[in-house]
């Protein structure tokens, strides 16, 4: 069942994904070769609780840590690690939840570890655009299907595969809620989007094929082919007049810009 927002209600989970978004910006400055995947996790923790909220992924169904930090091959939800160390060269997909005042913001990024390749960097770039392509379309009147196609469509175009297995979700007291936003589909599908509704928008594209299979810890997906994946996720309202975007990328660009002039 779908739960449509107040305007109170979307004023509040637009505070808890500006902390998410300040958090993935904290930890990015982090991000260099030589950093374990658990420290990232710690500053993570330590920034949200600072400022008065708690982790959201840290607890859920069991899961140990307060961010999915993900490397290379892997797609999402895998398990920060002292013996994760990043080198030169890694992409690192990093996703938060907070919960603030009772609700949750979410959001991730994938970051560049120090020199990535020409071929990487395409990936990072088409995924991005997969984001904006699939924010597009979530506005009033469209239907979930329009999001889910914006995204496969331009994935597709350009070589890459389209997890099916994890997908995008509604957001509010709870991390996931009804409706799904797969990144797959057909125009014109779907639950039509109202005013009143938050969704994560959340491309998972991959580098080779779209296959991906679970870890023995149960939680890190990874790609079949072990080519690099790439993640990138907004939290949105969609409203009568316009879709306002929650989360922000802004301070990550504003943080990254800063330590490389450093």
């Amino acid at each position: 069942m779908i739960y449509y927002k107040t305007d109170e209600e979307v004023s509040l989970i637009r505070e808890s994904c500006i902390l998410v978004s300040k958090t993935l910006a904290e930890v990015g400055s982090y991000v260099q070769p030589g950093i374990s995947t658990q420290r990232l996790d710690e500053i993570a923790e330590t920034f949200i609780r600072d400022h008065g909220a708690t982790p959201a992924f840290k607890g859920y169904r069991n899961f140990p840590a307060s961010l999915c930090i993900s490397v290379n091959e892997e797609v999402v939800h895998g398990i920060p690690s002292n013996n994760k160390i990043l080198k030169d060269g890694d992409v690192v997909s990093v996703d938060c939840g907070t919960v603030l005042n009772g609700f949750v913001g979410d959001s991730a990024y994938t970051f560049a570890v120090g020199e990535i390749s020409d071929e990487v960097k395409n990936l990072l770039r088409i995924t991005q655009e997969c984001l904006v392509l699939g924010v597009e379309k979530a506005k009033y009147g469209n239907r979930i299907g329009d999001i889910s196609f914006a995204v496969q469509d331009h994935a597709e175009k350009n070589g890459y595969g389209v997890v099916r297995e994890l997908v995008g979700h509604g957001v509010g007291k709870k991390l996931h809620e009804d409706p799904e936003v797969p990144n797959f589909g057909r125009r014109g599908t779907g639950p039509k989007l109202l005013p009143g509704l938050v969704i994560a928008i959340e491309p998972m594209i991959n580098m080779g094929k779209k296959n991906v299979s679970e870890a023995s810890d149960g939680w890190t997906i990874y790609t079949q082919d072990f080519k690099p994946s790439a993640h990138f996720e907004h939290t949105v309202v969609v409203l009568k007049d316009r879709t306002e975007i929650l989360t922000t990328f802004k301070f990550i660009e504003e943080k990254l810009k800063m330590v490389s002039v450093i």
